[in-house]
């Protein structure tokens, strides 16, 4: 039988209007992955969601406020990698625990130049 995660993640933009994403992926993480994925976050949370490939969550803010606004800025926030429920499973797989949690340990150094909003 497949086992499936979950990855919660967040963006908030400077005024702490938020917008939230989950991304289903293929196996679990180990409770000593999730614990290492602090480690390579910036700050322990905050990440670029364009340097890992993940859908930014930008767009959904920008339909409240008419698009852009000097509120944007470049990271996201992760949440949690927990495992998926039964329900959660017939969404569309994004990718796998293994090539996600990889790229994240990947990253010497987050490229704020990724994200439409390095420069504001």
């Amino acid at each position: 039988m497949l086992e499936f995660s979950v990855f919660n993640y967040c963006y908030r933009d400077a005024s702490n209007y938020k917008a939230w994403g989950s991304l289903l992926l293929q196996g679990l993480a180990s409770n000593a992955d999730i614990e290492d994925l602090s480690n390579h976050f910036d700050a322990g949370e905050f990440f670029i969601a364009e340097q890992l490939g993940i859908p930014p969550l930008y767009a959904e803010l920008w339909e409240l406020s008419g698009g852009p606004s000097i509120d944007d800025h470049v990271w996201h926030t992760f949440y949690e990698l927990r495992p998926a429920t039964a329900e959660e499973i017939s969404v569309r797989i994004f990718d796998t625990v293994e090539n996600l949690i990889s790229k994240i340990r990947a990253i010497q150094t987050w490229n704020e130049t990724l994200s439409p909003h390095w420069d504001n």
